[in-house]
C-alpha cells in the first residue's frame, strides 16, 4: 500500500532528525522509556490501522520502544464510546481500561469537565497551535483531515460533485455515514458539512440545516443507516460514505483498483475537523501513555500520520523547518481541494455535537447501525 511505503521514507528521515535532540531531552525520555517499560504495555482504543496511518504509528512505536506491549480495544469506536470506556473502567486496572483517547474536539472539553483525562505536556508543545490544545495540556490536536465522499464508480457511474448532488435519485439506496451520528465525531461532523452547503455556510445553524438534509435525503430513499466502511463501499452496500480525506484515500488504496474508487472533496461545502489527544486520569500505565504522546508529536510520529493523508497538527513547524519529505507532500490531494475548508470552533463542535446527538431520532428518523 501506498501509506506504507511513504512511511518506510519517513522514518528514514526522522531517524537522521533524531540525533540533534538535545542531551537533557534523551534523559528524559530514556527516564521515561524505563517507567514505561516497567509498566510493560499500553492500552489504546477507537484506533483502526487504516484511518490516519495509525497500522504503520502503531508499529513504528513498537520498534523504537520494544518491550512494551500495545493493547488495541474497539477500533471502530466513537469518541463517545471511549469516554464510556474511561467512566466504566475507573476502578479496573485491567486490559479493558485504555491508557489515552484520540477523540473529536468537541469530547475534549468534556472529558476535562467530567475529570476523565489528566494533563501532559508534550515536548514540542510549543509548535501546537494555542487554538488547538487545552492551555493546561488535559488535551491537545494531533491532526486534521476534511469531509470527503469515497464513490465506488464500479457501481456508482457518476461521482456526486457535491452534497446537493447526493439528494439526486440516481444515488438512491447509496449513501452512508462512517458512523453513527449520535455518538461519532465524524458522522457528527458530517451532518454539520451537509447543512453548511445547505445553509450557504452559517456554521452557527448548520447543525439544524444538516438534520434537515438528511431527514430530506432519508425520505428519499438515498441514505442507507448502517455505519459505511471501506468493506462496505467495496461490497457495493454503501457505494457512497462520507468520511475525513484520510479515511477514504486509504480505504481507496487499500482497494488497489478493485473496485474503482474516487474520493471526491464536495464542491459546496469543505468542513475541516481537529481531533485530539489526551491521556486517562485513570490509565492503568500512565507512564507509557506519556511515551506514547511524545511519540505521537514528535518528526517521526507525526510524519507517521501525513503518510497516513492526515495532517498533522505541527504541519506549518514541519514545513517551515523543511523537515516533510516531498513524496508526502506529493501524495495529498491538490491544495486547491483544501482551499474553502472552514474550521468550526470548539464552541460550535460543542453546539452542533448537542444539537444532533439530541435531535437525529426525531427529525431524521434513522437508527444508524453496525
Amino acid at each position: 500500500m501506498k501509506t506504507k511505503t511513504l512511511f518506510a521514507a519517513s522514518v528514514s528521515v526522522v531517524a537522521l532528525l533524531a540525533t540533534t535532540m538535545t542531551a537533557s531531552a534523551e534523559t528524559d525520555l530514556d527516564a521515561l522509556y524505563k517507567a514505561a517499560k516497567e509498566e510493560g504495555q499500553l492500552t489504546t482504543i477507537a484506533l483502526p490501522h487504516s484511518w490516519c496511518g495509525y497500522g504503520d504509528v502503531i508499529d513504528g512505536f513498537k520498534e523504537k520502544y520494544p518491550g512494551i506491549q500495545v493493547n488495541e480495544l474497539n477500533p471502530d469506536a466513537g469518541s463517545a464510546d471511549e469516554l464510556e470506556a474511561v467512566r466504566a473502567n475507573k476502578n479496573n486496572t485491567g486490559p479493558q481500561a485504555p491508557d489515552v483517547l484520540d477523540v473529536g474536539l468537541a469530547f475534549g472539553p468534556q472529558a476535562k469537565e467530567e475529570g476523565l483525562i489528566e494533563p501532559y505536556k508534550v515536548s514540542t508543545w510549543d509548535e501546537i497551535p494555542d487554538d488547538a490544545k487545552d492551555a493546561d495540556g488535559y488535551w491537545y490536536g494531533d491532526y486534521y483531515g476534511v469531509l470527503s465522499f469515497l464513490v465506488n464508480t464500479d457501481i456508482v457511474g457518476e461521482a456526486p460533485s457535491s452534497w446537493a448532488d447526493l439528494l439526486d435519485e440516481k444515488y438512491a439506496n447509496a449513501v452512508a455515514l462512517s458512523g453513527d451520528p449520535r455518538a461519532s465525531n465524524q458522522a457528527i461532523q458530517g451532518v454539520v458539512g451537509a447543512g453548511l452547503a445547505e445553509n450557504g455556510g452559517d456554521l452557527d445553524q448548520a447543525a439544524e440545516a444538516g438534520l434537515q438534509y438528511f431527514k430530506q435525503l432519508n425520505e428519499r430513499g438515498n441514505f442507507v443507516p448502517v455505519i459505511g466502511k471501506a468493506a462496505s463501499v467495496a461490497q457495493g452496500t454503501t457505494p457512497i460514505v462520507v468520511a475525513w480525506d484520510y479515511n477514504s484515500l486509504a480505504w481507496r488504496d487499500g482497494f488497489e483498483g478493485n473496485p474503482a474508487a474516487d474520493v471526491v472533496v464536495p464542491s459546496d461545502s469543505v468542513v475541516a475537523g481537529v481531533y485530539v489527544q489526551a491521556i486517562s486520569a485513570y490509565a492503568p500505565h500512565p507512564n507509557a501513555a506519556k511515551l506514547w504522546m511524545e511519540y505521537l508529536y514528535s518528526d517521526e510520529g507525526q510524519l507517521g500520520w501525513l503518510a497516513g493523508y492526515c495532517h498533522p497538527i505541527r504541519f506549518n513547524a514541519l514545513a517551515e523547518q523543511k523537515k516533510i519529505p516531498q513524496e508526502l507532500l506529493d501524495a495529498l490531494p491538490p491544495a486547491e481541494a483544501y482551499a474553502k475548508a472552514v474550521f468550526p470552533t470548539i464552541e460550535q463542535q460543542n453546539a452542533a455535537k448537542a444539537v444532533i446527538t439530541e435531535k437525529w431520532d426525531s427529525v431524521v428518523g434513522a437508527n444508524v447501525a453496525e
